[in-house]
Formats: C-alpha cells, sequence, structure tokens
C-alpha cells in the first residue's frame, strides 16, 4: 500500500511518501501554505493522483504525555476537512518527536542549520510515516 504522510504546520507542510510496497517511507516536498486551505488540500489530492497513494496519514502533534491539546485538535479538524477532497482514506499518527528526530538526522548527516530549516518539514513526515509504516508492519 502507498502511503502520503503529512506533517501539517501553519506555514508549511511536509510531505512524504512510501514506496509501493509500504515498506520505506522518503521525504517528498515541503507545500507552502497558500493562506487557503480548501487551496491546500486540493494540492494534496493532486499529489495523492501523481504519487498513486491509497492513504493519506497526517502527523498528530500530541501532548508529551499522549494527550490531545489544542493542536491535536486543530489537526483533527483539518483532517476532516481534507477528507472530503483527497479521495483515500485519512488516519492519523502520533508525531511527538519526529521534528527533533529529523532535525538530528539532519545535523548528524551535515546539513547546514539554514539548510535544515528548509528540508525539516519533509523530514519530520518521512520519520512519522516510517513509525505509522512499521507499527502497521508488525499488526500483520
Amino acid at each position: 500500500m502507498r502511503a502520503l504522510g503529512l506533517d501539517l504546520g501553519s506555514r508549511r507542510i511536509g510531505v512524504a511518501v512510501s514506496d509501493r510496497t509500504g515498506t520505506v517511507a522518503s521525504p517528498l516536498m515541503v507545500l507552502q501554505r497558500s493562506g487557503d486551505r480548501a487551496a491546500d488540500h486540493r494540492a494534496i489530492a493532486r499529489l495523492v493522483t501523481e504519487e498513486e497513494a491509497e492513504i493519506v496519514v497526517v502527523g498528530l502533534p500530541l501532548s508529551l504525555h499522549g494527550g490531545s491539546g489544542p493542536a491535536a485538535q486543530a489537526a483533527r479538524t483539518e483532517m476532516a476537512a481534507m477528507a472530503s477532497v483527497v479521495g483515500v482514506p485519512v488516519v492519523s499518527h502520533d508525531e511527538r518527536f519526529t521534528t527533533r528526530t529529523a532535525l538530528g538526522a539532519l545535523r548528524e548527516g551535515g546539513v547546514t542549520r539554514a539548510r535544515s530549516r528548509a528540508v525539516v518539514d519533509k523530514v519530520a513526515a518521512a520519520v512519522m510515516l516510517q513509525a505509522w509504516l512499521d507499527g502497521r508492519a508488525g499488526q500483520q
């Protein structure tokens, strides 16, 4: 199953995609928010079609203790709106520590701080999507 992973931010959306077997996630791109959520969702729908994704996995920003605060509720609200546009199931997955993990991996890879800002969202989306894929594989 090919999956598209999203790290929703207020200014940018990090996008990752899995391989066709649903085993490995890779960073794809960063979408700049347009200021129009409906337009952003249409752009995501185009990516779903282009990448032949069968599911969209959205990072859910839970609190450190696993609770659901305002950011998680906003993500759920956006997921519901997105689900009516993208044409495939939209599910959530815990995204705690994904940005920290992504930044650590980028620094270990020698990526400069300035370059990190440009790519961290798509790397964080890949970290989250990989965790979802790994969890799904463990259930099969």
